[in-house]
């Protein structure tokens, strides 16, 4: 299927500052993004607010914007503008947050603007932890037992039906922003608090503990015909309970059995078409009990994730440019896997090598930090090496 043709400029949303949990992944994708729909001829429109970044250089995009990442500057730009659509997949969950605001108050509907990369349903179903939950249900995938709630008595009455200690995670959130783990009514009465505070839409979700369980990541892409690829399969060595971006993670994985690889892979996919990404990456994590080997399914981020640079980096397959590719009608079977020049992005990466990521902290500058790891994000950056083997 040849590019779309009734696109010419598009609107990429940055990801803004350099903070804990988002930090220079999101520049490494929106320069990849920007500089594959340049070359495919559109007019790229960039907009973010950290000028410290290689994205903002002059040769990404044709018109760069840095201003503050909010629907009022974005709605200036889009009225000076006029893009075609927006793609809000490489800036992390700043751009879905921007571009769902849009949305609701109509400001894509009343400008005729797309939504590329990922539409507006499949990021409600995927971010919003409630309907995403009726949707694993929907298609028999089991999900910790938990409650989306919007007060903090609504979340201390669900935790005393299934007891402590339970996870508290906040919607439309990045690197486990307003989350932790409550051992007890009073933990959980202060991290429901900051968790409603710190989510856009007021609400949390409160999940029965999972702790100590295996985690699993896999990085995938999907077409508009419905090709799906596993680009790259993550373990992390931290157990449930400590944040992916905290925990020493292996690509590909090394303790499933082919059959228990290509069950994640059958769910991944089913999780995918069920929230309705049709084009581009996303980032499916798993939950397997060690005991009986249960999976239960943690969550699918609709877009290019912190793991995707990783995956890109790991596997040589550059996640962003083809997200960027498929979101303006692509196929994976048309576009060039740019290491063999031979075969196609359809071919999923094989690896015979070892890719181990080792996160990095700075518990010294942040002196007043409480050092110990949990569900919300406290790394500053990471170090990958690659081996032959695990041991090496």
């Amino acid at each position: 299927m040849p590019k779309r043709t009734d696109l010419h400029r598009i609107l990429v949303i940055g990801s803004g500052p350099i903070v804990i949990g988002q930090g220079c992944e999101f520049d490494y994708s929106g320069a990849q993004a920007c500089k594959a729909l340049r070359r495919e001829g559109y007019q790229v429109i960039l907009i973010n607010s950290n000028p410290a970044t290689i994205m903002t250089d002059p040769e990404f995009a044709d018109v760069t914007y840095i201003e503050p990442l909010t629907p009022d500057v974005l709605r200036l730009i889009i009225e000076k503008e006029r893009p075609d659509a927006i793609l809000p997949t490489m800036g992390g969950q700043t751009g879905l947050n921007l571009a769902m605001a849009l949305y609701h108050d109509g400001t894509l509907e009343r400008e005729g603007i797309t939504l590329i990369g990922a539409n507006a349903a499949a990021i409600e179903v995927a971010e919003d932890r409630e309907l995403f939950r009726a949707a694993m249900t929907e298609i028999g995938l089991k999900m910790p037992e938990s409650a989306a709630v919007t007060t903090v008595q609504a979340a201390l009455d669900f935790a005393e039906t299934i007891g402590f200690p339970v996870l508290v995670r906040a919607s439309f959130t990045l690197g486990g922003t307003g989350g932790g783990i409550a051992q007890t009514p009073e933990e959980l009465r202060r991290l429901a608090d900051i968790g409603l505070t710190e989510s856009p839409i007021g609400q949390i979700l409160v999940d029965q503990s999972v702790i100590g369980w295996k985690e699993y990541e896999l990085e995938i892409m999907r077409d508009k015909k419905d090709n799906f690829v596993v680009v790259c399969s993550i373990e992390n060595l931290d157990p449930m309970g400590v944040h992916t971006g905290d925990s020493i993670t292996v690509a590909p994985i090394q303790t499933l059995t082919d059959r228990e690889m290509q069950r994640l892979r059958d769910m991944a996919r089913l999780i995918v078409r069920r929230v309705g990404l049709e084009t581009g990456g996303a980032n499916v994590q798993f939950a397997v009990n060690p005991a009986d080997g249960s999976v239960v399914v943690v969550e699918m981020n609709p877009r290019v994730s912190r793991s995707s640079a990783l995956a890109s980096k790991a596997t040589g397959f550059p996640i962003a440019k083809i997200a960027a590719l498929v979101a303006v009608g692509y196929t994976l079977d048309e576009i060039t896997n740019d290491i063999t020049r031979k075969t196609k992005a359809s071919f999923e990466p094989s690896l015979d090598y070892v890719v181990v990521k080792i996160p990095r902290w700075n518990f010294e500058k942040f002196r007043g930090t409480d050092n110990t790891l949990g569900p919300q994000m406290k790394a500053i950056g990471e170090v990958m090496a690659i081996g032959r083997t695990f041991a090496e």
